[in-house]
């Protein structure tokens, strides 16, 4: 007890420790404002200390091991320390700075330390092995069962039934891989918000929308090169200079620059860190029984086997390549038409996929943008939650808020009282944010000790297209289709009534099923009809242009799902490796890619060296599980199809039960039990267009 209240007084002289005390904020939300960078440290070594002497009450308990006493005591532990946790996580992904990197590598493997003391604690396993070998009569139902089997899994996966040599050679695997995730994040961070291309020339801006070229010059003076133009390799930078820049070499440099990150051969270069994140799993894999991370990873997932997903992977890929050498084939008779040379480089594919575009759909994808204002587009991913499930949305603006960016609601159900939880927007780029878009939740749904439901306070993370001068935030088609997504994701955590924290999680390649379903509603008429307005006149999107969008909707998948599918194979061609190795990065990489014949004309989605989700993110062995979802989330959305009614209610009830019940079921039963089948990949074949 000495440490808990020596560490209570932790924090700075005038500035008491918010983490040490409960949070007097509306709805619970964390008190921002109070939270200084020197109140982490102290917050997760009491936070630990604390969940230490919980696991302590547990394994000294004298009554003989219960479901009570054991199983539900330790899901319920370390509450101060996921609190800290979830709060440092949003803040080091949202403003980074380097005090906070500072925080990250001292607090990692801490953390990873904490973390193998609980799992390789002898003690507890035993208790926990002994309610899970008389579960049957342990247990009081279903779910308690699922929890005492899923717990005792846990354990045996993270080593608790290998000799003490190999629970040491663990726990040392287990720390150097927590630093070297967080080095190659970092490194990646530091290449992403270095680069820039600068433009001091009027004439090679030939080709960019305006809205691109006052971001620019924007940006450039931000960084203190007023009169210039600034491009970045954040998407809304990146993604217009390459559709719309008529100068080639500039389109190249600025690719390049996106395709070599952190490839330098300088301190931020992670091909070494490559090299031993995938032979230490692969030896992490081998201490645990498993021959391959992959075979590790995937024994929990619904794809089970290496195996099965290198075949949905290949299914796919042939389909997929031809489909993008036609595309490829049109593009270089515009080409060639136009400059009199057919040569095609990476660099050129979405320059003349927009002329394309253009000469087959009359279709400019910059002259949508005035209707899908991110005003716009909220009102519609709003209303499209409220034709599905009735929610209402009330904005909250007396809240704190962890940047002064972050928009706030209330989420509220159907009857109109009941509140589902708090919401947080965070739209734009910035310095110290991450690339990307995700979701996640400083407070996941619970119940308390009465058995309340606990509300979740959710994040929704993007990088969109910011405002610039007078003009509002002015979205893409694809930048639409995420906000869509990652509000899926939010839908997932607010809808949760799961009774027990490790019941909570999902198999990875189920969990992008809430939120790729919701981009199907995205560009349908009928809500297009409702949403997608210009932002000056409030006219709605022509009805000739909606066909048109419809009518494209099949244009450039083989593009798409050509980089998507290689980018997943080369995941998995990292973690089916079978024996130790030095990895040559850049070597490795061509060879996988030279065995499935990738275009050179297209680079996969992501190349080693940035490639965030598998070595910093915790996709490893899981980049796949984005088209395996779609197979469910394409036969989903045929669901309302079938209903007649793209809102059907009882369609919508169903898919909300199977969002409220998180895991505690296998992925594949919920789906049964919302579809009355097994999914069809027809429906994401034809979306596709590879049938």
């Amino acid at each position: 007890m000495a440490a808990l209240a020596t560490a209570c007084t932790s924090g700075t002289k005038d500035s008491p420790n918010p983490f040490f005390s409960a949070w007097d904020t509306p709805f619970g939300v964390p008190p921002f404002e109070k939270i200084l960078p020197e109140h982490y440290l102290p917050a997760f070594q009491e936070g630990m200390a604390r969940e230490k002497a919980e696991i302590e009450a547990i394994v000294t308990n004298p009554d003989a091991p219960t479901f009570e006493n054991t199983i539900l005591a330790y899901d319920n532990s370390g509450e101060m320390l996921t609190r800290v946790s979830s709060v440092f996580g949003c803040v080091t992904g949202t403003d980074m700075t380097p005090e906070l990197e500072a925080i990250q590598s001292e607090v990692s493997p801490l953390l990873t330390r904490h973390n193998s003391d609980i799992s390789l604690d002898p003690r507890l396993f035993a208790r926990v092995k002994a309610v899970y070998e008389g579960r049957d009569t342990l247990c009081a139902d279903s779910l308690q069962r699922r929890l005492t089997e899923k717990m005792y899994r846990n354990f045996v996966r993270s080593g608790a039934e290998l000799s003490a040599e190999d629970q040491a050679k663990l726990r040392s695997v287990d720390e150097q891989l927590s630093l070297l995730s967080i080095r190659f994040g970092r490194n990646l961070r530091g290449d992403n918000g270095d680069f820039v291309l600068l433009i001091d020339n009027q004439d090679d801006l030939a080709g960019l929308p305006q809205s691109s070229v006052d971001a620019a010059a924007q940006e450039a003076a931000r960084r203190g090169h007023e009169g210039q133009w600034a491009f970045t390799l954040d998407k809304p930078s990146l993604i217009p200079f390459l559709q719309y820049a008529e100068n080639r070499d500039l389109r190249q440099q600025l690719y390049e620059g996106y395709l070599t990150r952190c490839n330098h051969g300088d301190e931020r270069d992670n091909k070494a860190i490559i090299d031993s994140i995938a032979n230490l799993r692969l030896q992490r894999a081998n201490l645990l029984g498993y021959p391959t991370h992959a075979a590790y990873v995937l024994e929990r997932q619904m794809a089970k086997s290496p195996e099965a997903v290198y075949a949905l992977l290949t299914e796919l890929w042939t389909p997929a390549l031809e489909r993008a050498r036609g595309e490829l084939t049109e593009m270089q008779a515009i080409k060639l038409a136009e400059t009199g040379d057919s040569s095609f480089a990476s660099w050129d594919w979405w320059f003349y996929a927009e002329k394309l575009r253009k000469a087959k759909y009359d279709l400019n994808e910059e002259e949508l943008r005035p209707y899908f204002s991110l005003d716009s587009v909220r009102k519609g991913v709003f209303g499209l939650a409220n034709k599905l499930y009735g929610i209402t949305f009330r904005e909250l603006t007396d809240i704190p808020k962890y940047n002064p960016e972050n928009r706030v609601f209330e989420v509220i159900d159907s009857d109109d009282t009941t509140s589902l939880g708090v919401l947080y927007l965070d739209f734009h780029p910035r310095a110290g944010k991450r690339v990307g878009a995700w979701c996640t939740t400083f407070r996941s749904q619970s119940f308390d000790s009465t058995g309340a439901r606990v509300a979740p306070i959710v994040s929704i993370v993007c990088n969109f297209t910011a405002p610039t001068g007078n003009t509002p935030a002015l979205l893409t088609l694809d930048e639409t289709a995420t906000f869509f997504h990652e509000f899926g994701h939010g839908l997932h955590q607010l809808f949760s009534m799961v009774p027990y924290r490790g019941l909570k999680g999902v198999e990875r390649d189920f969990v992008e099923l809430p939120s790729q379903v919701m981009e199907n509603w995205a560009l349908e008429p009928e809500m297009l009809s409702f949403y997608a307005h210009h932002y000056q006149t409030g006219a709605p999107l022509p009805t000739e242009t909606v066909e048109k969008i419809r009518n494209s909707a099949l244009f450039n998948q083989g593009f798409e799902s050509v980089e998507y599918l290689a980018a997943s194979l080369l995941d998995m061609d990292y973690h089916t490796l079978a024996q130790a190795q030095q990895i040559d990065v850049e070597d490795f990489e061509q060879q996988a890619m030279a065995v499935v014949g990738l275009m050179p004309q297209i680079e996969p989605r992501y190349k080693s060296t940035y490639f965030q989700h598998i070595f910093s993110g915790g996709y490893s062995s899981g980049y796949y599980s984005y088209i395996w979802s779609e197979v469910l989330d394409a036969d989903a959305f045929h669901a309302f199809v079938e209903s007649g009614n793209l809102f059907d209610p009882q369609t919508s009830s169903r898919f909300r039960t199977l969002l409220s019940r998180g895991g505690t079921a296998d992925g594949d039963i919920l789906y049964r039990e919302f579809r009355g089948s097994d999914p069809s990949k027809d429906a994401l074949l034809e979306r596709r267009g590879l049938k």
